[in-house]
């Protein structure tokens, strides 16, 4: 099951990384509903996240809890909003995406348009952040 998502961990296909260690990682959603909309992935290719075994789930949930917290420092927002929906991409993922109010969430909304110098500076903020 090799997805686009294990095609940008294998460096295959670029990415806005935001975060990486050996099991996780984390880089910015190239069609997002906020500035800072991220993904939040597993390496390990599994395709439904409740489908993780108890530790790379927990450890995922971990990885995305300091990617958060890194996000909402230096990105405006009222709070950082998690959903899964994990349709489009056969990989478990968690968008992290900065709100102010839940209809920020609706993923029916058109998707923002950003320049790659714009996903850059937004990508380099949060990791400095963190």
């Amino acid at each position: 099951m090799s997805s686009i998502f294990s095609k940008i961990i294998a460096g295959d296909i670029p990415a806005y990384k935001v975060a990486e260690n050996n099991e996780f990682l984390a880089f910015l959603d190239i069609a997002p509903l906020a500035e800072g909309h991220l993904l939040v992935i597993p390496k390990k290719e599994v395709d439904k996240l409740f489908d993780l075994d108890d530790e790379t789930y927990t450890g995922l949930m971990l990885f995305a809890k300091t990617i958060a917290t890194a996000m909402k420092k230096v990105i405006p927002c009222n709070r950082i909003g998690v959903t899964v929906i994990g349709l489009e991409v056969p990989h478990a993922h968690i968008h992290l995406i900065p709100i102010n109010g839940v209809n920020d969430m609706n993923f029916t909304k058109p998707k923002l348009k950003f320049t790659p110098e714009q996903f850059k500076t937004t990508a380099d903020k949060i990791r400095e952040a963190l």
